[in-house]
């Protein structure tokens, strides 16, 4: 080997491992474990404000108007279930009811176990959590409009909500299929912006989801047998992204969150007195709309 071919050969096995240890480097720091920015979070507690009319209040949605309550009622294997008699009528009913809970209007829809509500574009909008599922459009003189059924899924069943709102023209809806909250367009119905459910730890179950100033909250809960182990929370998401920014828990004895809604700069929410596991009208806040602060 002559000198010049000596010295190429040494160059390019000195550069060949100046590239090795650079690749290890990255992939030891990509391997190296990296300390995941902790989720702040606060407490939440609840103030109640008035009673809803007769019945299982399971959504709400804030117009100019007043506050929107989804009625639920529970019927068949679910009556069985929930032992509650079986509703002679199967409609469920959407009222419109002042500050002071007086009701100013009552719209008649085909929903079934409503779990969520939104109201807007002129039409209210039921949410089911029953077969037929899916999402009952009905214009305010109580005209079904049209019944569709969560994108992304079998034509036929959807899966069920457990909450929604309306903003700037669009739909958003909680997924319990899709175990997150889907943005939807109400002309086209079709999907366009989607945040997975944030894993909260000991709290597998979502409900209602409220719009506050380009941010999501949700309400979270676990799986209990009574009021006594209930134990809500709240997550906060940025809608553009999807980020989760806080959490907050509910402060023992509070109302038990169901739907969600902002009114003047503060979260309300309705305690259905029906609750997967517990026993009818367990809380000793079934059927009231109350405020929640956030400390």
């Amino acid at each position: 080997m002559t000198k010049r071919e000596f010295l190429a050969a040494s160059a390019g096995a000195g550069f060949a491992l100046v590239k090795a240890r650079s690749a290890f480097a990255q992939q030891a720091a990509a391997a190296a474990p990296r300390t995941a920015a902790k989720i702040p979070s606060r407490t939440a507690k609840t103030t109640k404000l008035f009673k809803s009319p007769p019945g299982f209040p399971n959504g709400i949605a804030v117009t100019p108007e007043g506050l929107w309550i989804a009625q639920q009622k529970e019927s068949g294997a679910a009556a069985v279930n929930y032992h509650v008699p079986e509703p002679k009528d199967l409609s469920e009913a959407a009222w419109l009811v002042d500050w002071n809970g007086k009701l100013l209007k009552t719209v008649t829809t085909p929903s079934r176990n409503t779990s969520g509500l939104a109201v807007g574009g002129g039409y209210v909008w039921m949410c089911a959590n029953a077969l037929p599922e899916g999402i009952f459009q009905v214009d305010m003189n109580s005209k079904l409009i049209s019944h569709r059924q969560i994108p992304l899924g079998p034509a036929d069943n959807g899966g069920g909500c457990h909450g929604a709102f309306w903003h700037e023209g669009k739909l958003w809806i909680a997924s319990l299929r899709l175990r997150g909250i889907l943005r939807v367009d109400p002309a086209t119905w079709e999907p366009e912006f989607f945040i997975p459910f944030y894993a909260v730890e000991g709290r597998p179950r979502y409900h209602g989801i409220a719009w506050d100033d380009g941010t999501i909250w949700l309400v979270t809960g676990n799986d209990s047998h009574n009021y006594a182990e209930g134990r809500a929370g709240l997550v906060r998401y940025e809608a553009a992204t999807g980020k989760v920014l806080e959490t907050a828990d509910f402060a023992p004895g509070s109302c038990d969150p169901h739907g969600l809604a902002m009114h003047d700069g503060a979260l309300v929410s309705c305690d259905a007195g029906i609750h997967p596991g517990w026993p009818p009208n367990d809380s000793p806040t079934s059927g009231w709309v109350f405020k929640i602060e956030l400390v």
